[in-house]
């Protein structure tokens, strides 16, 4: 789509307009954001777009879009499917070998399972291989809660931290600030850095890397602005 508009505004319902037009879902519901700081950075997406729209350039505008059309009307259905992750999550399953890798695993895993255990009183199983194993039944239930209690926003930005890093706990502790985005990022690329520090770089796999950390990086910003407005609700409240 060719741009059309010159100026991008936002009114008292928080809703993004492109010269005095409200920027509508592709279910046609107005673009109207829960937290001024998301408002802004939707609509700072709209001004910076050239020529023509390129919706890949816009990832805070397409996370808004799913929450008002795809999971507002069900949230309890998108939250358990991203509780899901709990089952299998990456930071459960360990290599057994080589030594270097392993202490690589448990340094930057170790501490964000230690986060949930003492966050939501819940015990992991932790596996060595690819073969899966339950994980306590309590275990599942406490985390499943800890998705369904957000709103749907707060599950549009949480859903591509799940997806992009195979690692439920990890979207969890960077949604509650516990760690930050470069912390959890990280610690999810443990094994595809140490295979590019052995086997080289794959160019295939690179640009599938790059596009997922797009994603990443796209929900932690989405869920920062969602903060940034709880903060400052918190501080009106007193």
């Amino acid at each position: 789509m060719k741009r059309f508009w010159r100026n991008v505004t936002i009114d008292a319902e928080r809703v993004v307009r492109l010269d005095d037009r409200p920027v509508r879902t592709p279910g046609r519901t107005p673009l109207a954001l829960p937290t001024a700081a998301l408002a802004d950075a939707v609509a700072a997406e709209w001004r910076a777009v050239g020529d023509t729209l390129d919706p890949r350039e816009m990832p805070l505008t397409g996370l808004a879009n799913a929450a008002i059309d795809r999971i507002s009307p069900d949230t309890a259905t998108f939250a358990a499917g991203l509780a899901r992750y709990a089952e299998s999550d990456l930071l459960c399953y360990r290599a057994d070998e080589p030594a270097e890798l392993v202490a690589r695993q448990r340094a930057a895993w170790d501490p964000l399972l230690d986060w949930a255990r003492g966050r939501y009183d819940v015990h992991f199983t932790i596996v060595t291989g690819i073969m899966h194993a339950a994980q306590p039944p309590a275990t599942l239930k406490r985390l499943t809660d800890a998705v369904g209690v957000r709103d749907a926003f707060a599950l549009a930005g949480l859903s591509p931290l799940v997806t992009t890093t195979g690692s439920l706990i990890g979207a969890l502790a960077l949604a509650e600030r516990a760690f930050t985005p470069d912390q959890v990022w990280q610690a999810s690329q443990i094994d595809e850095a140490w295979q590019a520090e052995r086997w080289g770089i794959d160019a295939d796999a690179e640009r599938v890397t790059a596009a997922a950390r797009a994603d990443f990086y796209a929900g932690a910003r989405f869920l920062a602005a969602l903060a940034a407005g709880d903060e400052v609700t918190a501080l009106a409240r007193g």
